[in-house]
């Protein structure tokens, strides 16, 4: 599973990817900064359970920080698109073969409008920041009605001479972008297309692009650089539900923190100065204007936005499996040493199989560690749940 950040140039995707992973990258006002994927990983929050069962937690691939568990997410920043990024303009093909890797994506659009519709900057206010959200999907709806255009005269001559399902046709065509059929079967009955290939309109392949994109590659808007955005931009933001975020003054706290001038844990509504003789007062200056803005906005969004991504878009949750449902250990004897985000209906035996491949094929039964219960592989996971597999 991956996030993907995405947006046309020059909005501060690179600054929110390096505030999310602290990986630092190039950042500069000008188009196509990133050319390159960058890849990195950020942590969403889960309640560790070791506080309720009075023990203390050793944490293996996600840390515990005052009993909240940072469970790692895999991150990627994708090149800026600009119009008609389908047809190849700019660096359009490949920021799409980067975006099909993600399940769901963060589409960061410059809040302030201080940006043109090719990532180069203009006075704050110029731009409409609304053009951005609709730019983006049409794009990616028209790159998916370009791919099933290749061959959509071969498969219909499929569909119509051989008998074949048109779900099966058009998810070999599409497979490449991380779709899967059952995506590709939800979309066609969204859409509800003829049931010939060859009698569907533009119009209609058109529908069911935007309807696999939708379903497939779940997105969240962020509405960034809210910290100069004019109040009207904002309030027009809010409105489609999009996250009011500023990725700079994100990645100025983490690096206060890293750096030890503050205290910070991330996503919080606050933070505290370590000592105030330590800042300059450009720092001190800086501080107090990310605090005025916490205050106004209740959060610096960014956090917010993956774990919006993470827990409401793909419907994850967060289990702990451990080898001993008595003492919470695994072999080694580390208490609930693992968080895993699995998602929400997966089954017990889905997470033997996510712990490893034996334990899904030898998969015997499953312990409830919080109920005692011996519970079958169909069990649906839910979140917090801690699950002992027991295998052959």
């Amino acid at each position: 599973m991956e996030i993907g950040i995405v947006g046309k140039p020059n909005v501060g995707k690179s600054t929110f990817f390096s505030s999310l992973t602290m990986i630092p990258v190039e950042i500069a006002s000008y188009p196509f900064t990133t050319i390159d994927a960058n890849i990195g990983v950020a942590y969403v929050r889960a309640k560790c359970p070791h506080a309720e069962f009075g023990v203390e937690c050793n944490p293996n691939n996600a840390p515990c920080e005052k009993g909240t568990r940072l469970i790692p997410v895999k991150m990627i920043d994708v090149a800026g698109l600009v119009p008609d990024a389908h047809k190849g303009r700019g660096l359009g093909n490949k920021f799409l073969d980067d975006l099909m890797r993600a399940s769901a994506l963060i589409h960061i659009v410059d809040a302030s409008g201080s940006t043109d519709e090719e990532g180069n900057p203009c006075k704050i206010g110029e731009a409409d920041p609304m053009n951005d959200v609709e730019f983006l999907e049409r794009e990616i709806n028209h790159w998916i009605v370009g791919i099933l255009q290749k061959e959509w005269h071969k498969m219909s001559r499929r569909s119509s001479m051989e008998g074949e399902k048109q779900e099966k046709l058009i998810h070999e065509r599409i497979a490449g972008l991380g779709i899967t059929e059952t995506e590709v079967y939800s979309a066609l009955k969204a859409a509800d297309n003829p049931p010939i290939l060859s009698d569907w309109t533009d119009d209609q392949m058109l529908d069911f692009a935007k309807k696999v994109r939708e379903i497939s590659k779940p997105m969240l808007i962020a509405a960034n650089k809210c910290d100069i955005a004019p109040k009207e931009n904002i309030e027009r933001m809010d409105g489609i539900g999009a996250v009011s975020t500023s990725a700079e003054m994100e990645s100025a706290l983490r690096k206060a923190a890293k750096g030890g001038l503050i205290e910070y844990e991330i996503g919080s509504s606050d933070f505290k100065i370590t000592d105030e003789d330590k800042l300059t007062k450009a720092q001190s200056n800086a501080l107090q204007t990310i605090k005025e803005y916490i205050g106004r906005f209740g959060s610096l969004g960014v956090q917010k936005c993956l774990e919006r991504s993470v827990y409401d878009l793909l419907n994850l949750v967060a289990v702990f499996p451990v080898e001993d449902e008595n003492k919470l250990t695994d072999k080694q004897g580390r208490v609930l040493p693992d968080a895993y985000l699995m998602p929400q209906g997966s089954s017990a035996k889905d997470l033997a199989y996510k712990v490893h491949s034996d334990l899904g094929d030898n998969f015997i039964k499953a312990i409830n560690a919080r109920t005692k219960r011996v519970v079958g592989s169909d069990y649906a996971l839910q979140s917090g749940d801690i699950i002992t597999i027991v295998a052959r």
